[in-house]
């Protein structure tokens, strides 16, 4: 199974119209759960049936089958196309009393979860419990609502009524009571699930919607990384050429052919942009023995890949296995980039252009074993690499980093998160060496906890063992989605905790300062603290605390809400249209300073990403820092954004 997008919502936010964009642009499947409920009241009506036991029984008799193509989704029943018939006056005005059956409803949530299952690279559903019944481990889960005038508004341009002004009061009074009875429902009523992200489509067109998905499916890693495969004869250099691209000894490489014989992948990064690269053993055309089973490896790396690159050696030429495998290669109809490897000097070079005649176009030409012309040869691969690929690297859990000082609770929080004692524990400070990962259950989600070690004082100062420690932990959180930084409440704060707090900042990451120890906490030390808190935390109050004891489980449950706030501020988009309005109210109440006898006009601003908000305001001079400061402030007055830090940017423009 693939990736799982759910989108909830209302009728007529325009989750149908969301959900295929997003399918189709993914090249994924597509399911429409409201069809489904359709077809069985289409059926009930059909047959003339009101009870469940008997509309179950038609739908045994008569199965719903339904095409995921978002292109052109169909619904069958049994054998008739009904994807029209469904959308009648009839359907609409008994689907609701049709679907609250929770015998209807179990009947067809079998088929959902067997079409979801089916789904081999990703599938988005929508309707109005897919997050919390159909797909509750769904990797993205979205709450798609707008308001009711807008929402009939929308549903009256659809049925194409001639007489707007009086079918919209029509439309809204079905589309209120539809809500009610949906939401009210005693079985699966329409509910946003608690880890879900709400989008409010009231002020945003189907393109914007869709794109601000595609902009969390991006940030969550949950496209699929491409993968590249690289391929050819045996000897030809590709473990050399992936060790190049890693910038590190990763594939075994040895001069005698056919040393890789599996297809091994390596995460790759060049200039910003993440993929998979794929070593695969020397391709036969007349294989015999073990090198069988190697070239059918080959073979299949050919279709699993988005990416083909075809490595030749150079100082050997074309041979005639290389025309047969060019012919394989075409037929896979995916990006192809010819590779002449050992080129290491013009006089190499003047002989490798006879790789011409392979038919494939320019070959790149390379030297894997001393670095020459790999840089060009990876900005070409990055030219051509697909939005979405095939190697899907995250499951959909929220990535939690537990971090902080030695000995300040952070193995003892995971274990009583976790109910079990999944890290080591011990009084010697610095017990945990290496990053631990568990997946938990917290406040009815699942989360995944990484306990780090405790970040000593600075790098140079470090041991070897502690050294390599803290940089694990540093990777750790750069992979983390949200840090929760731990400190000991019952002894002051100290110069490395804030040391740690500003490197959680710097990495762009969601914080919650988590007090530990509070049980060892009394009156006296309660006052010390809050003196502590105001003098050395005040850089960073927007971040949430949570006082709690790891060790007895207190105010454990406090933790999820955080987190999930946390998060929520740190994937927030503002309109751009309420951005620069509020700008406008700002700089209209105080203007920036006057800096060289001049003014600096500021023109407009916008919001350059998520996690965290990052916004970029332009202006016709440098912005005091004071000033950037003031308008970060305000910001988060004005939109909140607790939990994250806000990066506020700006560009100087001449006036036009």
């Amino acid at each position: 199974m693939g990736i799982v997008v759910a989108i909830d919502g209302p009728s007529g936010a325009g989750k149908s119209s969301t959900a295929r964009a997003i399918a189709l642009r993914a090249s994924w499947s597509y399911l429409d759960t409201g069809a489904l409920y359709r077809g069985a009241t289409w059926l009930a009506l059909r047959d003339k049936i009101v009870e469940p036991a008997q509309i179950v029984a038609a739908l045994k008799n008569s199965p719903l089958k339904f095409d995921t193509d978002p292109a052109e989704p169909k619904l069958f029943a049994g054998d008739t196309d009904i994807t029209s018939e469904i959308r009648s006056v009839a359907v609409t005005d008994h689907v609701s009393e049709v679907s609250a059956h929770p015998e209807v409803r179990k009947a067809l949530l079998v088929l959902q979860q067997k079409l979801i299952t089916g789904a081999r690279r990703g599938i988005v559903v929508e309707g109005r419990d897919i997050g919390t019944v159909v797909a509750p481990d769904a990797a993205l889960k979205i709450f798609l609502t707008a308001d009711l005038s807008a929402r009939a508004l929308r549903r009256d341009r659809e049925l194409a009524h001639t007489d707007s002004t009086s079918q919209v009061g029509e439309v809204e009074k079905s589309l209120h009571q539809r809500d009610i009875t949906d939401s009210t429902r005693a079985t699966s009523p329409l509910a946003m699930a608690p880890d879900a992200i709400a989008i409010d489509s009231t002020q945003l067109n189907l393109e914007e919607t869709a794109e601000r998905i595609w902009e969390l499916l991006k940030e969550r890693r949950l496209l699929g990384l491409p993968i590249v495969a690289l391929l050819g004869r045996p000897n030809v250099g590709k473990s050399t050429l992936i060790n190049r691209f890693l910038g590190r000894r990763e594939a075994i490489v040895e001069d005698t052919p056919g040393v890789t014989r599996d297809r091994v992948t390596y995460e790759c990064e060049w200039n910003g942009r993440d993929f998979m690269v794929m070593d695969t053993g020397g391709w036969e055309s007349k294989p015999d023995g073990i090198s069988i089973g190697v070239s059918l490896s080959a073979e299949l790396a050919m279709k699993e890949a988005d990416v083909l690159l075809l490595v030749v050696d150079s100082q050997v030429g074309a041979l005639d296995e290389d025309d047969v495998l060019v012919q394989e290669l075409r037929k896979m109809k995916k990006p192809i980039i010819l590779i002449a490897n050992k080129v290491d000097g013009p006089s190499e070079e003047a002989e490798a252009h006879g790789l011409w005649n392979l038919g494939l176009g320019e070959p790149h030409f390379v030297s894997a074993l001393h670095g020459r012309g790999s840089g060009d040869l990876l900005d070409r691969i990055v030219e051509v690499l697909p939005e979405v690929g095939g190697a899907q690297v995250q499951d959909g859990y929220r990535r939690v980093a537990l971090i902080g000082r030695p000995n300040v609770g952070k193995s003892s929080l995971l274990n009583i998160l976790a109910g079990q004692n999944r890290s080591l524990v011990d009084d010697v400070a610095g017990t945990t060496r290496d990053p631990v990962d568990e997946l938990i259950e917290l406040g009815g989600s699942i989360w995944r906890f990484i306990d780090t070690a405790g970040i000593r004082r600075r790098a140079n100062q470090q041991s070897g063992t502690d050294y390599y420690a803290t940089l694990r932990t540093q990777i750790a959180l750069e992979r983390a989605e949200v840090a929760v930084v731990v400190l000991d409440a019952s002894v002051p704060i100290s110069e490395q905790d804030l040391r740690i707090i500003t490197m959680v900042e710097e990495a762009g990451k969601a914080l919650i300062i988590v007090m530990n120890k509070w049980d060892l906490v009394d009156e006296d030390r309660q006052i010390s603290l809050d003196r502590e808190i105001d003098r050395h935390l005040d850089q960073v109050e927007w971040a949430q605390r949570v006082n709690l004891a790891a060790k007895t489980g207190w105010h454990r449950d406090r933790l999820a809400p955080a987190l999930r706030t946390a998060l929520t501020s740190w994937e927030k988009r503002i309109p751009t249209s309420r951005l620069n309005s509020f700008l406008g109210t700002l700089i209209a109440a105080t203007p920036p300073p006057v800096r060289g006898g001049k003014q600096p006009k500021i023109m407009y601003a916008t919001q350059a990403g998520i996690a965290p908000p990052r916004f970029v305001i332009f202006a016709t001079g440098f912005l005091e820092s004071s000033y950037r400061r003031f308008i970060e402030r305000r910001l988060r007055e004005e939109f909140g954004f607790p939990g994250t830090p806000v990066q506020v940017a700006v560009r100087v423009r001449e006036r036009e």
